[in-house]
């Protein structure tokens, strides 16, 4: 049966990199009406990190999920398509060759993952350590000397020429700290205190471990600017334990604490306050003049997508250029004008595939900690798309997060397959069969024979 699988992923895996060749070779075709030069070198890159990553699966986890890895090489392939565009047109920082770099990094850090951790479950022996490591990484920008200001945020930390931004990676060692501490407080978190209209509402002792996430979350709102990882740590939090739990009613606080916090700070603190004074009037002249922190780059980014329209201009026909930072924060507006709305249905369909193999990893996990675990890093690569699209549409506030694999940037991506490495772990252990029944089925084969 493992045998069987790994041919389909290995077609499927192949499939995918023939799309994005397609993809790179009607760019340039578009812009010079000629194949690129480069086309065999990218090709080449491309096909080997993914076919290393292929066998270091298929020889460390062969009950893993068969969809993962082609679905997340499609759309890791997407983004690199859409930057060599952007660096066609001679945007500054756009950087294909950079980011195929950042790739092959990741395959490797995909592949230390499956190597290194050969069962997920010695992460519930390190709960409290990923905890105090998450909240380092998380705080680590605000330490002098060592975190850097960049457009206004400050998330990242520099060595010399190199920036990382931890928080990225933070978000890993967090929910598995989450899981981990869940499983452990959970029967306690799941009791009722009194009863509103047709809710169960927590007892008030227990509202601790949800008022401490909040601070934190709010916290690296205030104090680092940085409105996307803290809706995305609240998030991911309030919801692992709706898992952990069954209780409507802590999804319900959690929605009332971080829109009254957010409230409350646009209240008090001015960068906070101007997120919000952007995304009720993009329109705005006195927004969409202002140097920093305005509604251009918003604005840019819809004009691009409209002029997409539904089938969009055509690869190397529009001008995403004219977006500013096109090839990181805004792809998905890049992506949407020259793919259009039905590329971008099928751009997000792509990232509904990922997460609902990771949700049926959780549903058919036979441990709790796996359950949480699973579905905790589901949820975040969810949320996370919401967050970025919501912000791009101007459908929620306007948040510091890339789109998953597709922007450029070492971080995120980096980050994101060492989340499709713990994925596809959990997954071999959910699909493993019982010792007992793979020896049955061996006898069973040689007796046919």
């Amino acid at each position: 049966m493992p045998a069987k699988r790994r041919v389909a992923q290995l077609v499927m895996l192949g499939f995918a990199v023939l799309i994005v060749m397609g993809a790179y070779a009607n760019v340039g075709l578009a812009i010079d009406e000629q194949v690129p030069s480069g086309m065999l070198t990218y090709g080449l890159g491309l096909g080997g990190f993914m076919l290393a990553a292929y066998l270091v699966l298929a020889k460390f986890a062969p009950w893993a999920d068969p969809l993962l890895l082609p679905l997340v090489t499609l759309v890791n392939g997407l983004g690199l398509v859409m930057i060599f565009r952007l660096e066609r047109a001679e945007m500054p920082g756009a950087s294909a060759t950079t980011q195929l770099l950042y790739t092959g990094i990741g395959v490797v850090l995909f592949a230390v993952t499956l190597i290194a951790l050969r069962d997920h479950r010695t992460l519930q022996r390190l709960t409290y350590t990923s905890g105090f490591v998450g909240l380092f990484l998380l705080v680590s920008p605000l330490i002098p000397g060592l975190g850097k200001t960049i457009n206004g945020a400050k998330i990242w930390i520099g060595f010399g020429p190199f920036t990382i931004q931890p928080a990225e990676f933070a978000k890993i060692a967090l929910v598995v700290f989450f899981a981990g501490y869940l499983v452990a407080k959970r029967d306690v978190l799941a009791l009722a205190g009194r009863r509103l209209l047709f809710i169960d509402l927590p007892r008030a002792r227990d509202l601790g471990p949800v008022l401490i996430t909040w601070g934190i979350s709010l916290g690296v709102l205030v104090l680092q600017r940085d409105l996307g990882s803290s809706l995305l740590l609240f998030g991911a939090f309030i919801v692992m334990l709706y898992i952990a739990t069954q209780r409507t009613s802590w999804v319900l606080i959690g929605i009332l604490l971080f829109v009254g916090g957010a409230f409350i700070a646009g209240q008090i603190f001015d960068h906070v306050g101007d997120r919000f004074d952007v995304w009720l009037n993009p329109g705005s002249t006195e927004f969409y003049d202002r140097e920093f922190g305005g509604s251009y780059q918003l604005m840019q980014g819809l004009f691009g997508m409209a002029n997409g329209g539904i089938l969009g201009t055509g690869l190397g026909q529009g001008h995403p250029e004219l977006i500013p930072l096109a090839f990181s924060d805004f792809i998905f507006a890049a992506t949407g004008e020259e793919l259009g709305l039905t590329g971008l249905m099928a751009l997000l369909m792509l990232y509904a595939l990922i997460v609902q193999r990771g949700l049926r990893t959780s549903l058919a996990a036979r441990e709790p900690f796996t359950k949480l675990l699973a579905g905790g890093l589901s949820f975040i690569i969810a949320w996370q798309v919401f967050i970025i699209v919501g912000g791009v549409t101007n459908l929620i506030p306007l948040t510091g997060l890339v789109t998953p694999f597709m922007s450029q940037g070492g971080s995120a991506l980096l980050a994101n397959w060492i989340l499709i490495a713990l994925l596809v772990r959990m997954s071999d252990a959910a699909r493993r069969p019982p010792p007992q029944a793979i020896q049955n089925e061996g006898l069973t084969q040689v007796f046919q024979r």
